[in-house]
């Protein structure tokens, strides 16, 4: 592949002095995802909310590094899983959509990491190939649920046994994990752990203790959201059209609720999640693993809360692809750094793959490494990334996307509609307020930008749309009276 950026040998532990001023490397890596988490939904972050609480993730910050650049190649959250999974795009690991079957040609990293002598868990959201919980390849424990779970009384696949719970879901996953761990602490074998939360997916459901915690708060609206004429002046036509949609302001989820209640709900669902990796790094700390262990944390995809007048993902906006990452490890990170460079979901693979000195002679990553940025080096090369949304029946009002995302510049093409493609300038307009796409000025930017995706999807074998048989709905009477309102 021309835009292969990694194909993976053997590979070697970094040497001891690259880790900043210390003079180890992490033996154990734990990596903690969420869903639909957006990359501002952080109290430290400078565009948080006034009224968010996240004391973990802003301690993770504090004391580790913020990755403030970070996104994702498809927000969706099976393509998305199978991308960290695989370090590939999902045109080359085939999980396009979140009902389609894992191809039986696609190898997930763990397996590499397990091989090389690791002791390796998944506890949480698997969700590629849909309803299945069985035990996958490359775990040696395996705690997971059918398609996106519950947030009450869930019932998990406990190493291919069904076991029923009763309890908050968020609250269950942690101590899974946290008894997981505490047979990791007799130091026999180094380990490997993938926390992967379904909080927060909508429809969103806090836990007891933080229902009504944000009650008096009045959310606040993007400018982005108003339904005025010159707010859309420039705006494909379909992004209008969808505010009166399940994924839009004013129709979301077909009336069932409003604005204000849904961005609510979001927060205080946050909260458990937030007190998952609090209790986490506190457990590191208390045994002693700290000293050895590297933490990773992000979100899966982002979230539009009211951004074009929208919700949910899918789309390639900035909230929908940017997600939150953080990484700590008191040992071997300097505290409270920050990077800028671009990362991407395919850099997490070869990244851990790194960390843990696995080879592989068959994987090859579409993504880099990052764990040199990790300790304050800079950025080597181009990290410009393409973006995939393929069309569901499910979501009918979301058209095929294709996007190529830069530092500066982000231009997004949309397959088999009649409505006009995007170009912003990221730096002058951080918000996508103002399409270049037909400014005079910037037409040899819209077509440099058009031929560099093409190139790449033809250079990929990216070519080919996937289309799945499907007749789904979000809803039923998305089919009947409500069918108008797509």
């Amino acid at each position: 592949m021309t835009f292969l950026l990694l194909v993976v040998g053997a590979m070697v532990m970094l040497p001891s002095a690259a880790w900043g001023q210390s003079s180890k490397v992490p033996e154990n890596v734990i990596f903690i995802i969420s869903d639909d988490h957006r990359y501002d939904f952080m109290d430290f972050h400078e565009d948080a909310p006034d009224f968010l609480e996240t004391p973990s993730l802003d301690r993770m910050a504090r004391e580790g590094v913020h990755l403030k650049n970070a996104f994702v190649t498809t927000s969706l959250c099976s393509p998305s899983r199978a991308s960290i999974l695989t370090g590939q795009y999902a045109h080359n690991h085939g999980v396009v959509d979140n009902g389609t079957p894992v191809p039986d040609t696609t190898t997930f990293f763990p397996e590499s990491v397990q091989q090389e002598g690791y002791e390796t868990g998944f506890i949480g959201k698997w969700h590629m190939g849909h309803e299945n919980a069985e035990p996958r390849p490359g775990f040696d424990r395996w705690v997971s649920f059918p398609g996106q779970g519950v947030y009450e009384d869930p019932t998990f696949n406990v190493d291919g046994e069904e076991v029923p719970r009763e309890g908050y879901m968020t609250d269950l996953l942690t101590e899974y994990a946290l008894d997981w761990l505490k047979k990791k602490n007799d130091g026999d074998k180094p380990f490997f752990l993938y926390l992967s939360h379904k909080a927060v997916h909508a429809e969103f459901e806090p836990a007891d203790r933080h229902e009504g915690r944000y009650a008096d708060v009045d959310p606040p609206t993007p400018p982005s959201m108003a339904n005025t004429e010159s707010n859309y002046q420039g705006k494909p036509d379909w992004v209008k059209a969808q505010r009166a949609s399940w994924h839009g302001v004013d129709y979301m989820y077909h009336g069932q609720m409003n604005y204000d209640a849904f961005y609510r709900s979001y927060a205080e669902t946050l909260m458990a999640l937030d007190e998952s990796i609090g209790r986490v790094l506190d457990y590191l700390e208390e045994s002693g693993m700290a000293e050895n262990t590297l933490v990773l944390y992000m979100g899966d995809n982002g979230f539009l809360l009211g951004e074009h007048g929208l919700i949910d993902k899918r789309n390639a906006y900035e909230p929908s692809i940017r997600v939150p990452m953080l990484a700590w490890g008191p040992e071997f990170i300097e505290r409270g750094s920050t990077v800028k460079s671009l990362i991407r979901n395919i850099d997490v693979a070869p990244t851990i793959f790194e960390a843990t000195s696995a080879s592989s002679n068959t994987l090859q990553f579409d993504g880099q490494s990052f764990l040199s940025l990790l300790r304050g080096e800079a950025a080597q090369t181009d990290r410009t990334f393409l973006y995939e949304y393929y069309w569901e029946h499910a979501f009918p009002h979301t058209p095929t996307t294709f996007s190529l995302r830069g530092d500066k510049f982000k231009y997004i093409y949309y397959h088999g509609v009649w409505d006009q493609n995007e170009l912003y300038d990221l730096e002058s307009d951080p918000n996508e307020r103002h399409n270049l796409i037909n400014v005079p000025a910037y037409e040899s930017t819209a077509d440099s930008m058009r031929n560099r995706l093409f190139d790449r999807l033809e250079a990929e074998g990216a070519m080919k749309i996937p289309f799945r048989r499907g007749d789904w709905q979000a809803d039923d009477r998305l089919r009947d009276a409500g069918s108008s309102r797509q």
